[in-house]
C-alpha cells in the first residue's frame, strides 16, 4: 500500500499549517495547550471554529448539497490531522465528525436545511445526550421518556456527563418512546432546541477542577415532531450509526504522537544524576514503545478512513480503534508522570510544571477515556460479536 500523500494533498497540508501558525498564539500547543474545560478559552475557541467555517474547511467532504466541497474523504482526513498536530481549540467536532453525517443520512430535507449550515460555520455548538445515571455502558436500558402528544413529543428525564452543554444551543439526544418495546427497539433519535423551557443544565466538576460535563434535567420538555430524527422507535440504529464516527477519526492517534514527542523532547533536553534522561536505555525502549503504539492507532485510523473514502460507515474497526486509542493515552500519561517525577503533579499555573502542566491533565482526563463514548469492554464485545463472530 502506497502511504504517499499526492503533491495537491501536501499543498492544501501546508496551507492549514499556514493558517493554524498565522491564527494560533505562538507556542500553542508547546507552552500552550487547549483545555476545553476553561470557559476563558471556550470565546477563543469559538472564534476561531467560526474562522474554519468562513474557510469551509470544517467539513471539506460533505457533499456540495449540503454546503460541503465534495472534497476526497483523505483530505478531510489531512485536516483533521493538522488540528490534531497543533492542538488547535476546535468547538463542536461532535456536529461536524459525527452528527452531521448521521442527519445526511438519516435526516428530513427541513432538519439539513435547517441544521447542516449552522454546523458547517461553527456557529451552532451541539451537544450529545445519551448516558443517563443508571444507562451508561448499558446505554439500552435508558430511561428517560418522550410521549407523543399530538404533534409533539413530551420529554421527562436527565441525561448526564453530557459535554459541554452549558455552551451548548442544541443537544442530540435518545430517549424512549415505547415503554412496552424490548429495550433497544423503542428508543427515538431527537434533535432538540437547549432554550426550549423545562431544560436545566447542572455542572459536574471532573477530578482535574475542570467543568467540561453537566447533568441535564428535561421536565415536560415540548419538541415538535420536526425534532425526531429518522423514524419513530428506530433511534438506537441511528446512535449506532453516530457512535460508529465517533469513535473512529485520526485526531486521537495524532494527539498521542504529539504527547510522545513532548516527552521525547523532554527527556533529550532534561538531566538526570548528570545525564541527560535520553540516554536512560529503559526510557528509551518505553518511548520506543509509545512511539510504535501509536502508529498502530495511525494504520488503524487508515483503515477507517479507507472505509470512509467509499461512503460506507465504519464497522468493527471503529471500536479497534476506539479501545486501543484510549488505552494509549493512559499509557502515554502513565509514562509521562513517571519521567516527571513530583513536578508532574503541578498545575498549569505554576512556573514549575514542566510541559506547562499538560501531562498532570493529561494523566487526570485520562483516566475517562476508557469509559467516554462507550468502555474498553463494551468495545471489547462489539469487536468480538460484529468483527470476530464470536456468540453473544
Amino acid at each position: 500500500m502506497d502511504f504517499a500523500w499526492s503533491a495537491e494533498e501536501e499543498t492544501f497540508r501546508g496551507e492549514i499549517r499556514e493558517f493554524l501558525q498565522a491564527e494560533l498564539p505562538e507556542g500553542w500547543g508547546i507552552t500552550q495547550f487547549w483545555d476545553p474545560d476553561d470557559d476563558a478559552q471556550f470565546g477563543f475557541a469559538h472564534e476561531f471554529t467560526k474562522k474554519l467555517g468562513r474557510k469551509n474547511w470544517l467539513a471539506v467532504s460533505w457533499p456540495q448539497e449540503y454546503g460541503g466541497l465534495d472534497w476526497p474523504f483523505w483530505k478531510q482526513f489531512i485536516f483533521n490531522e493538522e488540528l490534531a498536530n497543533f492542538d488547535a481549540p476546535v468547538v463542536g467536532r461532535n456536529a461536524t465528525r459525527f452528527l452531521g453525517p448521521t442527519i445526511m443520512r438519516y435526516g428530513t430535507e427541513e432538519q439539513k436545511k435547517r441544521h447542516l449550515p449552522g454546523i458547517l460555520s461553527g456557529e451552532t455548538v451541539w451537544c450529545q445526550g445519551y448516558s443517563e445515571p443508571n444507562a451508561g455502558s448499558d446505554l439500552g436500558s435508558l430511561q428517560t421518556r418522550a410521549a407523543q402528544d399530538g404533534d409533539e413529543f413530551v420529554i421527562n428525564g436527565q441525561k448526564i456527563w453530557t459535554s459541554m452543554a452549558h455552551h451548548s444551543q442544541w443537544i442530540f439526544m435518545l430517549a424512549r418512546t415505547d415503554p412496552d418495546a424490548p429495550k433497544h427497539r423503542g428508543i427515538s433519535y431527537f434533535l432538540v432546541d437547549m432554550q426550549t423551557p423545562g431544560i436545566t443544565v447542572k455542572p459536574l466538576i471532573d477530578m482535574s477542577n475542570g467543568h467540561h460535563f453537566n447533568e441535564v434535567y428535561f421536565e415536560n420538555v415540548r419538541v415538535p415532531r420536526s425534532g425526531l430524527l429518522g423514524e419513530l422507535n428506530r433511534g438506537w440504529y441511528m446512535a449506532t450509526t453516530t457512535l460508529s464516527y465517533e469513535r473512529s477519526g485520526i485526531e486521537g492517534p495524532a494527539a498521542a504522537a504529539r504527547y510522545v514527542r513532548l516527552l521525547t523532547q523532554y527527556a533529550k533536553e532534561t538531566q538526570r544524576n548528570g545525564k541527560p534522561m535520553a540516554e536512560d536505555p529503559l526510557l528509551r525502549q518505553r518511548l520506543g514503545q509509545l512511539a510504535t503504539e501509536v502508529e498502530v492507532a495511525r494504520a488503524l485510523a487508515w483503515r477507517i478512513a479507507s472505509i470512509q473514502t467509499k461512503g460506507d460507515i465504519p464497522g468493527p474497526e471503529a471500536p479497534a480503534l476506539k479501545v486501543f486509542g484510549s488505552e494509549l493515552f493512559q499509557r502515554i500519561a502513565q509514562t509521562g508522570m513517571q519521567m516527571l517525577g513530583l513536578y508532574g503533579q503541578l498545575e498549569s499555573d505554576s512556573k514549575w510544571a514542566p510541559l506547562a502542566g499538560a501531562i498532570e491533565r493529561l494523566y487526570l482526563v485520562s483516566v475517562s477515556r476508557t469509559i467516554a463514548a462507550g468502555t474498553s469492554e463494551i468495545q471489547r464485545n462489539i469487536i468480538a460479536e460484529r468483527g470476530l463472530g464470536l456468540p453473544r
